[in-house]
Parts: C-alpha cells; structure tokens; sequence
C-alpha cells in the first residue's frame, strides 16, 4: 500500500508517518520503481503500536525502547516493567502538578467577584503582582506552559 493507503488506515496523518521513519521507529518501506513509498502490514501493525504509546504520552524514546523489546519477543520483560513504571510515576507528577495549577487558578479566579472595568479587575491586578515577583505565585517545575507534555525538547511530539 501507499502512503495514502496506510495513512488511511491508520488514521495518521502522512506528515506523521514520514516523521516516525525520520525517527527510525519506523523502517523505512520498499520503493516502487516510479520510487513510491510501499508499506507491508508489518507497517501498519508497527505504526498501530506507535500510535497506541502515544496515547498513553509516551516519548518517542521510551516508544523506541519498547519496540526494541517487541523486536525481540525472546528477552525478558523485566525492562519494560521498569519503564512503564517510569511512565506511570511521570504522570502521577504531572497529575499532582495540575492539581495544583487548578488550585492556584480556582484563587486566581476568586480575585474577581464579577463584571467590572478591567481597571479594577482584581485577577489582572494579581496577575501583574505576580509579573513583578514570579516566584510568588504559579511555579510549575517543567511544565512547558499551553502543554501537557514533558520540557521542551523531549521528543514528544506527533
């Protein structure tokens, strides 16, 4: 199948796809000789697999460790316990850290009892307290703002 097809299939988009080959989580498929890209159900059953980490907000690096362990069914799994272990306690973090960012909001929100001019607007006014002295208010160890993945540059991405 083409690109097209597997992307179809898949429900990934094909930018997608081309960047886990980039990646090399992919192996990158035969070429026709009109140099199309062929993909077998090896790629398919591979990219499901990637797909289904990803919705679990697995890197792409834990991903690659997985595949490993899924290239060589005969090793022991001991590994990928640790890893997933890894993961969960990861995302314990995050959970807290968003429980605390909801707290830190729910007070920012109570600033404001209702419609009044932004002059007097008691969230912007905490809100410009906070621009003069950060570190009072809303530190978020590795929160990467506007994200729920991990810092900047940690291959999460697609």
């Amino acid at each position: 199948m083409k690109i097209g097809e597997l992307a179809k299939v898949a429900n990934t988009p094909v930018e997608t796809i081309r960047y886990y080959e980039r990646e090399q989580l992919l192996p990158e498929p035969a070429r026709t000789d009109g140099n199309y890209r062929i993909y077998d159900e090896d790629h398919a059953q591979r990219l499901g697999f990637i797909r289904r980490c990803r919705s679990l907000d697995m890197t792409l690096d834990e991903i690659r460790s997985l595949l490993k362990f899924r290239d060589a069914p005969q090793e022991d799994c001991g590994q990928v316990n640790q890893l997933l272990d890894d993961h969960i306690g990861h995302v314990a973090s995050r959970i807290a850290e968003l429980k605390t960012l909801e707290k830190q909001l729910k007070a920012l929100r109570l600033q404001c009892g209702g419609p009044e001019s932004a002059n007097s607007c008691g969230i912007l006014q905490e809100l410009d307290t906070a621009a003069l002295a950060p570190e009072t208010f809303g530190q978020h160890a590795g929160h990467v703002h506007g994200s729920l993945h991990g810092a900047a540059g940690s291959k999460r991405s697609a």
